[in-house]
């Protein structure tokens, strides 16, 4: 069998006549399991082939094979069974960036569990939160930050938690994950599942209200072909990285399941802060092919200076998670030669647009709908926008919809809202240029309305970026007596910078001269920090609500 077409027995695929990936449909079984069917199904045709290099900040350094992937999950899923863990149990996983996550979801998998990954940013309030909304049972935690503190805090006020497991640390009322692994003889027999059956529950960090709960079914994994084929360009002899810790849903879009679908390797660097002479270190130590980042990381990695490392290995490279700016576009090419392929997705869906390999990628466009949903731009009556215009973006969900989640659960109101006339609404807008690619505006919510104009926040943020004293902003609507609603910058200056009311004057005058002069800020704001949400989203609702506009 060779590897590098495996992920084909999964699914149908086509290709227009510059051969870019134009048609996309999974095919799962009815029973299908990533667990069984790709990381044992591999174990067995290439026990050898390896699956993980791991690595941590005190010099340890792991590789696993896909076969040592296949035993640990059956010794983790008979040991997660002696502690009363069954089909459907949600069981809370907060494992950082440990090798032991990828043995924890798999078995949760095997067993038919429904994972919760989690950050170990979380407080105790936060996991209280998470243990109600989902109704936890059990809760496999790192030993190498305060998280079981939390945890116990949370205890004293839910009492429904059957089962601790410490990973790398001991505590008392713990089991120590090692210790009870090496009890267990590996022999797993496959438990019944169906390709329906809930998967992970992702807590989304939205930018307004409390955090909404996304569950995903066994089939989900499939959506993710398109993901690590067709935008990470991941083929079978790759090792690829995605930064992510394992709480958050960017570790199964860029570390886990479209990669192995593909037969390639993922790299895992056990950090906790991230420095970025570090990871470079990283990526030229381990010959590191394919990389996926958000635009901040590679930010960072141009103002380190990137002349002194050697970059060789990389041969691909992508971004998501917040909107690109051109200038890092075009500073990571020059040092690289490569170009930075931009994807739009949510929680709640796999890759929705992209920057496919075999297309030309726009510095600063999200790309074109992925072949796996039929995508539009509506505005607020349901309408069709004509090209150039920004509209919400949604998903047909008359038209085959795979991989993208059935609903908030537990939470019928926000299903609604979010579920409606046909579409799922993403709560995102953007426009669509002549050449049918997108390009991101904002959320629904920071659309600013000013002097009877639409106005996005990213442009300008995008403009303001550019200026070497601005290190982070947020662009948001503020109340004004004459116009009604103006735009304000809200500002963190670079360190070599003082706020003054010249420097006021200069950012403003950089706006009028780079975008429509309307666009510019009237109120510029210098503060020490922006409020994100915890997955470090900013919340300009926050900025709104101080300003005292709610809207």
């Amino acid at each position: 069998m060779d590897m590098e077409y495996f992920y084909q027995r999964f699914c149908r695929e086509g290709f227009d006549e510059n051969g870019v990936l134009n048609y996309f449909e999974p095919l799962p079984a009815d029973n299908f399991n990533f667990a069984y069917d790709v990381v044992d199904e591999i174990a067995r045709l290439e026990p050898e082939r390896r699956a993980m290099v791991w690595c941590n900040l005190h010099g340890e350094e792991r590789t696993f094979t896909f076969g040592q992937m296949k035993a640990y999950s059956d010794r983790c899923a008979q040991m997660l069974t002696a502690q009363g863990i069954k089909k459907g149990d949600m069981v809370l996983l907060v494992l950082k960036r440990h090798y032991e996550f990828w043995f924890t979801v798999l078995a949760l998998h095997k067993i038919g569990a429904v994972g919760v990954p989690a950050t170990n940013l979380l407080t105790t309030k936060d996991i209280l939160y998470r243990f109600e909304a989902a109704g936890i049972t059990a809760c496999v935690c790192s030993g190498e930050c305060d998280i079981t503190n939390y945890v116990e805090e949370a205890c004293q006020k839910y009492p429904n938690i059957h089962a601790k497991i410490i990973v790398r640390g001991h505590r008392e009322g713990w089991l120590n994950f090692d210790e009870e692994l090496a009890k267990q003889d590996g022999s797993w027999e496959r438990v019944p599942t169906t390709k329906d059956d809930p998967m992970l529950l992702y807590f989304t960090s939205g930018t307004t209200g409390f955090p909404k709960m996304v569950v995903h079914t066994m089939a989900y994994p499939l959506g993710h072909i398109v993901t690590a084929r067709y935008w990470h360009n991941a083929h079978a002899n790759d090792l690829h990285l995605t930064v992510s810790e394992s709480g958050w849903m960017k570790c199964v879009w860029g570390k886990l399941y479209g990669q192995w679908l593909a037969g390639a390797s993922i790299f895992v660097y056990d950090f906790d802060k991230f420095v970025p002479s570090d990871l470079l270190h990283m990526i030229e130590k381990h010959k590191v092919t394919t990389f996926c980042a958000p635009p901040t990381i590679y930010r960072f990695f141009i103002k380190e200076g990137l002349g002194d490392y050697d970059l060789s290995s990389l041969r691909y490279s992508t971004t998501a998670g917040e909107a690109l700016n051109p200038e890092v576009y075009n500073r990571w090419k020059e040092f690289t030669g490569l170009k930075l392929m931009e994807a739009y997705g949510q929680t709640e869906t796999v890759v929705q647009t992209a920057n496919f390999v075999g297309t030309t990628p726009k510095p600063g466009s999200m790309g074109k709908p992925s072949p796996l949903y039929e995508i539009h731009l509506i505005d607020e009556d349901g309408n069709e926008v004509p090209r150039g215009e920004v509209g919400e973006v949604v998903i047909n969900t008359d038209k085959p919809h795979y991989a993208l989640f059935s609903g908030y659960y537990r939470d019928e109101q926000a299903t609604a809202r979010a579920w409606h006339d046909g579409y799922y609404h993403t709560g995102d807008t953007a426009w669509m240029d002549e050449d049918g690619y997108f390009w991101y505006v904002g959320r629904t919510d920071d659309v600013i309305k000013a002097s009877g104009y639409r106005i996005g926040p990213f442009e300008i943020e995008s403009v303001l970026m550019e200026h070497p004293a601005v290190l982070e902003c947020a662009v948001t609507g503020a109340p004004d007596p004459v116009r009604g609603t103006v735009v304000k910058a809200t500002i963190v200056l670079t360190k070599a910078y003082q706020p003054s009311e010249a420097l006021k004057k200069e950012l403003q005058t950089h706006v009028k001269k780079q975008t429509a002069p309307y666009k510019y800020p009237r109120i510029v704001e210098f503060v020490q920090e922006l409020p994100k949400t915890i997955s470090g989203k900013i919340r300009r609702t926050e900025i709104r609500e101080k300003d005292g506009q709610t809207h």
